[in-house]
């Protein structure tokens, strides 16, 4: 009788819960104040849940452990810290990451109807997202008249240039969602992969090279790892590479900001201990974060702790010594929790290589899969997240940490063969 009751209860809350978290999708694209309120408030729910119905095995398995440690160190390091309220406010709460991957694996185990509310989330928000976009370089203007930032598109985000950042990491899952789509008509398929094509240009559009460059990642992960449609992937990306190229040679600043200008900022001229590795800033601000792990090799300076310290005159070097984070995943662990923050992180990468390796040795030797193809998507979703020789934004960034949870949730954590 009791578990006649548990799944009642699952049952009558579950549309609800569903929602509240496709609703994540749109809801982060006006900030990140809403999809961490509801990413908390879930977490709180599902903890209270589990613990109600003595629900433990859900939290029994070798991945979430390992999170909470990592978890419980960053707090160590937060304590230690010279400023342990700004430290800890970053780390105190981050276990929410994990429990939320854990609900959203719990909820496709009810019912796998949440698939298709996350898809079409995903299909509206990215659809209106192409339309005022595109609007936006046009016009000057998006729909609610935010401007066009110089050559950069925007769209919703105003000032805050991170649209392409948003598209491309949060493409793998919506590629995995449409991969597993059932009975797909002739129609469906056209408007996705021309929402695709559409999808490519944006990002290029948005002016950011980092996610310009793991869209491109992402594509070829697809094209030499996924069983089905190479054809049509190999001529999406065409269609897409060529569009880029020929907006490029017409368009002397979009030239300059993706080709020009990356070739003057490393310096090909300059003898090669004085080359930049990325541009000067960012090069700046990474010998930076590296003078503060030297300093606290072992546990860090402590999460957020970047902002405070690098204007530290022992620390600060180059242009551009001082930013809210280093703009590195690795580095910025290694500055603010040393070693033992960044071999958390890096054996996480190396993992995720060896679970790939694994999979083109079966296939090669064996010719079986190890991973379906929704599966392989959300493995290059990880991939471009965990991708260590490029800039991106800080490690315990809200909308950030809502894109890890996503991407581990919707990946079956014991590999079964549910998809």
């Amino acid at each position: 009788m009791q578990n006649l009751e548990l799944k009642t209860h699952k049952i009558e809350n579950l549309f609800f819960l569903q929602f509240l978290c496709a609703s994540i999708i749109p809801l982060l694209v006006l900030g990140p104040f809403f999809p961490d309120l509801i990413l908390s408030s879930l977490s709180i729910w599902f903890i209270y849940f589990t613990v109600k119905n003595k629900l433990y095995d859900k939290f029994n398995n070798i991945y979430f452990f390992i999170f909470i440690v990592f978890c419980f160190i960053s707090i160590i390091s937060s304590i230690l810290s010279e400023n342990i309220y700004v430290s800890l406010k970053s780390s105190s709460f981050y276990f929410r990451i994990g429990i939320f991957a854990l609900l959203i694996s719990f909820l496709i185990e009810q019912d796998r109807k949440i698939l298709n509310y996350f898809y079409y989330s995903f299909l509206a928000t990215f659809s209106i997202l192409v339309v005022d976009g595109y609007l936006q370089y046009f016009t000057g203007f998006n729909i609610v008249g935010y401007k066009l930032q110089g050559v950069r598109v925007s769209s919703f985000f105003k000032d805050e240039l991170i649209l392409g950042s948003y598209l491309v990491r949060l493409l793998p899952l919506f590629l995995a969602l449409f991969v597993i789509r059932e009975k797909k008509n002739s129609i469906e398929n056209y408007f996705f992969y021309l929402l695709f094509i559409c999808i490519y240009l944006l990002i290029f559009l948005s002016g950011e090279r980092t996610s310009f460059f793991f869209l491109n990642l992402f594509i070829l992960f697809q094209i030499i790892f996924l069983k089905r449609g190479k054809l049509i992937r190999m001529v999406v990306l065409f269609v897409s590479i060529t569009s880029v190229l020929t907006l490029s040679f017409n368009d002397s600043k979009y030239y300059d900001r993706f080709i020009l200008s990356p070739i003057k900022s490393i310096g090909f001229e300059k003898s090669l201990e004085n080359r930049n590795w990325f541009t000067p800033e960012h090069d700046s601000l990474y010998k930076t974060a590296w003078n503060m792990f030297l300093d606290k090799p072992i546990i860090g300076h402590g999460p957020k702790m970047f902002r405070i310290k690098c204007s530290d005159r022992k620390y600060a070097e180059g242009m551009k010594p001082c930013d809210t984070h280093p703009h590195n995943f690795y580095i910025q662990l290694l500055a603010e929790m040393g070693l033992v923050g960044f071999i958390f992180l890096f054996s996480s990468f190396v993992y995720l290589i060896s679970l790939i390796l694994k999979h083109v040795y079966k296939k090669i030797i064996y010719n079986k899969l190890l991973f379906s193809d929704y599966q392989l998507c959300l493995l290059s979703g990880l991939l471009i997240t965990l991708w260590p020789l490029s800039p991106n934004g800080s490690f315990f960034n809200n909308n950030l940490m809502i894109f890890y949870s996503l991407q581990i949730g919707f990946f079956p954590i014991n590999k079964s063969k549910l998809f």
